[in-house]
């Protein structure tokens, strides 16, 4: 479990949803300045930063190798890690082939599942949210293939011209980047992720459950003192969560 302690006047950033890259390097690089003015406004007076995922439209690791870009971004997570202010990242479904680039260039610890985190005594289950819950059966068959250590090692054969060309294309075609269906609103008694956060409270109280992946703002009571909260994203909302005395609430950054 990640504990923290806000001191005063600090407060705890979630974003997630960048997707740095899409639909072209051209067109995502005003959206990665707007990601950076916002890194540098809350660096002011952040406890500590979740980034919660597909910051990146697609990421993959060869042994010496990274995709090439997002210079200024990197350097300014390096910047506020260097500062003494801790950055969590979680995996997303689209640099879910991340290893361990973050952890060493920049000492980012990185997750490939939800973790449980208490904040000034409130329990949050954190994580991208890809693959959880019922339905998204598609994408979960799609995601035990893409992470099979063979099919893993048979991609890192590719040239890094060719793997990331082919793994950038196969991205932007994503219907969460292209807002499709998979980026609207479908009541809570179909919400894949509602659905898992309560199946869940049956085993276990969280005050609060915290994910991305779904490109939606969403604030959803489940019970009384029980709250799901979708992160949005950085390319149609821009929005972030923030949890300082003792509440969770989504902002957008203008």
């Amino acid at each position: 479990m990640i504990t923290i302690t806000t001191s005063k006047n600090k407060k705890v950033y979630f974003a997630s949803d960048q997707h740095l890259g899409a639909p072209t390097p051209e067109l995502s690089f005003p959206r990665e300045k707007k990601f950076i003015a916002w890194l540098d406004t809350i660096k002011k007076d952040a406890e500590v930063i979740f980034l919660l995922g597909d910051l990146f439209d697609f990421w993959f690791e060869y042994k010496t190798v990274v995709p090439k870009g997002f210079v200024r971004v990197l350097g300014k997570l390096a910047e506020i890690k260097d500062s003494g202010i801790p950055i969590y990242f979680f995996v997303g479904n689209h640099d879910l082939w991340m290893n361990d680039y973050f952890e060493e260039e920049l000492n980012i610890p990185i997750f490939h599942s939800p973790q449980e985190v208490l904040i000034d005594h409130k329990k949050f289950l954190v994580g991208h949210g890809d693959g959880l819950g019922p339905g998204d059966k598609g994408y979960k068959r799609m995601k035990k293939v893409f992470t099979f250590p063979l099919f893993k090692w048979m991609f890192r054969w590719f040239h890094p011209d060719l793997g990331v060309r082919l793994g950038h294309y196969m991205s932007v075609k994503n219907k969460l980047i292209s807002g499709d269906e998979d980026a609207k609103y479908l009541g809570d008694e179909n919400e894949w992720l509602v659905l898992y956060c309560k199946q869940i409270l049956t085993q276990k109280h969280y005050d609060y459950f915290i994910f991305g992946h779904r490109h939606l703002p969403l604030d959803i009571k489940l019970q009384e003192n029980s709250t799901y909260f979708n992160l949005g994203d950085w390319i149609t909302y821009f929005t972030f969560g923030t949890f300082s005395n003792g509440n969770f609430q989504l902002t957008k950054f203008n």
